[in-house]
């Protein structure tokens, strides 16, 4: 028989069956579509006390991770070159909010709470009370480098360092900094908000701390984390480029048409798109990058980036960001 105590535990205590639905976009279905598990929530023993997200770069990504930070319930700095830079980042989270709470996605209260945690700036200095730092800044090494060596001065010494590079080397950039072991990746997918998967991804030099606190960090924000080892292109990028660069080649050896193998790749794979729209929304300057860093450490004939994409970059056909990739958009 139970006793009075075991009672009144079982009178008090909710039964919790929580589901989870990651809404995934149509780039999650072409490049996560084998990620079906739901996360884990975090521990409640962990004792991983990152309140506060600092986010450096306003731009698509840097403002989607904010987004994310905040929905998840994380305080956020928000760091821009400039203070207008800085103030029209700021409207575009409050513009993505509120398009979330027209489709009824979050509350108009929820939404409020989330803005009122938000903060942007243009001072590095501002970032000095975060307990874990991301940016987001341009893809290229030699200003990753240089940024991690102004947060060794700004940044508190038991703040994570995180890089949202989709391919250049985290253990470069740990080598930058006081207490390498605190540097990490942490890789979002275009949308942020929305596209369920993150790479963690550990350097030489991180340490088992590290990689728990930012697996919580992921958790938390309703991400499917996957730890990966520091090497060129990580898992998504080391497996989808050589695809959408092969696909490339196709169309310059007049095999067939952009929009033949488009449809090729969405009528017989199940694609949601196919890889010249892929690489239009992904950009042609991006994914060029991402192709030349990748063959650099590797040598892989396969991410040699064809000719027909560097031409197009030098033309300043970008893709969707500038109305004109392979194929032409509405600004």
């Amino acid at each position: 028989m139970p006793t009075k105590k075991e009672t009144i535990a079982k009178k008090v205590t909710p039964k919790v069956t929580p589901t989870v639905k990651n809404k995934v976009s149509a780039v999650a279905k072409s490049t996560t579509t084998a990620l079906k598990t739901v996360p884990s929530p975090p521990s409640k023993q962990a004792n991983l006390p990152i309140k506060r997200v600092g986010v450096i770069g306003a731009g698509l990504m840097g403002t989607g991770i904010t987004e994310a930070a905040l929905i998840a319930g994380f305080n956020v700095v928000l760091r821009s070159r400039t203070y207008a830079t800085s103030q029209a980042a700021l409207d575009k989270v409050e513009k993505s909010l509120a398009r979330k709470v027209a489709k009824q996605l979050i509350t108009e209260q929820k939404r409020d709470e989330a803005l009122n945690r938000l903060k942007a700036t243009s001072d590095l200095e501002q970032l000095a009370n975060c307990d874990l730092v991301i940016e987001s800044v341009l893809e290229d090494m030699e200003t990753k480098r240089e940024l991690f060596k102004e947060l060794n001065t700004y940044c508190k010494t038991s703040a994570i360092l995180a890089s949202n590079t989709s391919t250049l080397s985290i253990t470069d950039l740990a080598s930058q900094v006081f207490k390498p072991e605190r540097v990490c990746g942490i890789h979002f997918f275009n949308p942020a908000p929305s596209m369920p998967l993150i790479e963690l991804v550990r350097a030489l030099q991180t340490s088992d701390k590290t990689m728990e606190a930012v697996r919580y960090f992921a958790l938390k924000c309703g991400k499917e984390p996957v730890e990966v080892k520091d090497r060129a292109g990580f898992i998504v990028n080391a497996l989808l480029f050589p695809y959408l660069n092969n696909a490339i080649k196709l169309l310059e050896n007049h095999v067939a048409s952009k929009e033949s193998i488009d449809a090729a790749m969405k009528d017989g794979c199940n694609f949601p798109m196919g890889p010249f729209a892929l690489l239009d929304f992904i950009g042609l300057d991006t994914s060029l990058s991402i192709l030349q860093a990748i063959y650099d450490e590797t040598a892989d004939p396969n991410y040699a980036p064809a000719p027909l994409l560097r031409r197009m970059v030098t033309a300043g056909k970008l893709g969707k960001k500038t109305g004109e990739g392979f194929y032409t958009y509405p600004l």
